[in-house]
């Protein structure tokens, strides 16, 4: 889960609650959902929060929150920005594969350390997070009396957003006094270095012009010319990315979070070759939620003007009406820094926060059986118990990973004829390259597992039972779901007996009939592997792992694993 830092005394100040300890705040933080992890070295509270809240990704966006929780504001606020003075011009010449331009001009800013630091980690984050590592958006912000507009035909200075040769203009990128070209900041620099990957195979790279010159190269680095500090009163926004929309929302949030500081929101005209748009977009929109729905989740009867307050105080603002049927609905208006608010259901969450999660009476539910834990479950249980007795230590791994940890580390081709590698089932549209499909069998984190602790002692036996997936167009979902036991043996002198002496005992503690007849797996060394048959069923594989494996993974000691079905075993 993300975390944010937050000063305590920053944001005691922000809510104009300085009464309230360390304590009462975390108190009344947790009731927002935001949870305290530690201290950092300089006594900021570390907190983790629910990724769909990016609005919270500062001091200034937890403040909002915690006023709304305090009853000190209500309803929706919308800053009224000033008319556009600047147009930001979209050349055609801009790589297709970025196309997209927003930005906002930000006045009479406070920029004390504090604040200056806030809005760096909100930067950071909204990077990391909604942006895609900067791949989907990217943020610059600069101070505007650094920056010299061009001459525009109405008047407004304009800046310029447009492709250039890799080899093409030179500018001073921040963290450096030395003039380079856009290559070479991808070659020389660190922070070109680590983002070369998203603009590398442009065949012209995106770059940002003033009437001086570049200033900046997104989605990588800004200039340093336009460097912003505690000095800067006037800042410019802009932001690229592959999304209209999402670099829309990213603005939002930031233009909320310096609003809270007392600055002056001011629009920004953006010119593409065929349309035009003027930004900020700060317009709202409504969702329709049932009374009936929101007594049914949340388990408690509410009259409608109890339902509006609870909105108001969640930043929300709400109208009863009844609907075509007859029935009391309510026309909620969300906020345009909002963007988590996909369902009806996201509103009766925040709903129930405004009331108070922990107000609400458990109750017993009107059916009349009584839960068990579920057959799978103990058998899992079991089998799991076994395992910890056989000297393995438990784990649990993600069930999302990469094609290539998932396939290429292992030295297995999808869709080839041997367990483990079924074609995988594959996300549309990854938040991560490191999450890009459900995994196929569960070996290659146990691996992943073994080459993080490369540097802790040895023998390390590890084991997970643990979901795993693969396209079956036979299954009705198209997709066949399973749990999977897979154990890894790591010492200076693991082989082959030592993974079946522990899979013949995990057998017999099951009453199973274990055979292990010879076969060939990529992952594994010939003639040191073969098939996992229990019952008359082939269900797995064992094996001493390969040294081309093992050498992909930085492993320096041998490996011996085995791997097959839970369901075997019932």
């Amino acid at each position: 889960m993300p975390t944010v830092d937050i000063d305590p005394d920053e944001l005691r100040d922000l809510t104009g609650h300085e009464e309230k300890d360390d304590e009462e705040l975390k108190d009344d933080l947790f009731g927002l959902g935001l949870e305290f992890e530690g201290r950092t070295e300089e006594g900021a509270f570390e907190l983790e929060f629910a990724p769909d809240r990016l609005d919270r990704l500062s001091v200034e966006g937890v403040a909002r929150s915690m006023r709304y929780q305090y009853g000190d504001a209500r309803g929706i606020h919308i800053p009224s920005p000033n008319s556009a003075d600047w147009t930001i011009e979209v050349d055609e010449s801009v790589p297709d594969e970025r196309p997209y331009v927003t930005g906002a001009v930000i006045r009479d800013v406070d920029l004390d350390e504090e604040a200056l630091e806030s809005l760096i980690q909100l930067q950071e984050k909204l990077h990391a997070t909604m942006g895609r590592k900067r791949a989907k958006g990217a943020i610059g912000i600069h101070d505007l009396t650094m920056l010299k507009g061009k001459a525009a035909t109405e008047g407004n200075p304009t800046i310029e957003y447009v492709g250039v040769e890799p080899d093409g203009d030179r500018f001073v990128p921040l963290d450096s006094d030395e003039e380079m070209t856009p290559a070479d900041v991808l070659e020389n620099h660190p922070t070109g270095q680590t983002y070369a990957d998203l603009v590398s195979e442009y065949e012209r790279y995106p770059a940002i012009y003033d009437d001086i010159g570049l200033f900046s190269f997104p989605p990588v680095i800004n200039g340093r010319r336009t460097e912003v500090s505690t000095d800067s009163r006037d800042l410019f926004v802009e932001m690229t990315g592959t999304d209209q929309w999402t670099i829309d929302k990213m603005l939002n949030i930031v233009c909320y979070a310096l609003a809270a500081r007392g600055a002056t929101l001011e629009e920004v005209t953006v010119e593409y070759p065929d349309h035009e748009v003027v930004r900020p977009d700060l317009s709202t929109k409504t969702k329709t939620v049932a009374h009936d729905r929101i007594e049914t989740i949340l388990g408690i009867g509410f009259d409608p003007d109890e339902v509006i307050d609870l909105a108001e105080r969640s930043g929300l603002e709400a109208e009863k009406e009844e609907n075509e049927d007859g029935d009391l609905v309510y026309e909620v208006t969300i906020p345009p820094y909002r963007v988590d608010v996909l369902h009806p259901l996201d509103i009766i969450d925040d709903l129930g926060r405004a009331y108070g999660f922990n107000d609400l009476e458990p109750r017993y539910p009107d059916v009349g059986t009584v839960g068990g834990r579920h057959e799978r479950s103990r058998l899992e249980r079991a089998v799991r118990e076994s395992l910890v007795g056989l000297g393995f230590e438990d784990l649990l791994n993600f069930h999302m990973i990469s094609e290539a940890e998932n396939y290429d580390r292992l030295d297995i081709e999808p869709g080839a004829d041997v367990y483990g590698a079924g074609e995988s089932a594959t996300i549309k549209e990854p938040y991560s390259e490191d999450f890009t499909m459900l995994r196929t069998w569960v070996m290659p984190s146990l691996l992943m597992v073994l080459e993080r602790n490369t540097h802790r002692a040895y023998p390390q036996d590890l084991a997970e039972i643990g979901f795993a997936a693969e396209i079956d167009e036979d299954e009705n979902t198209g997709v066949t779901e399973g749990r999977r036991v897979g154990a890894v043996l790591a010492s200076h002198d693991a082989g082959y007996e030592d993974a079946k002496a522990r899979l013949q005992a995990l057998a017999r503690n099951f009453d199973v009939d274990l055979e292990t007849p010879p076969t060939d797996h990529p992952t594994f060394i010939s003639g040191r592997t073969a098939a996992v048959v229990i019952d008359g069923d082939e269900v797995g594989v064992i094996g001493e792992v390969h040294p081309k494996v093992l050498v992909e993974h930085d492993l320096e000691v041998p490996v011996s694993a085995f791997e097959f079905d839970l369901e075997a075993l019932r």
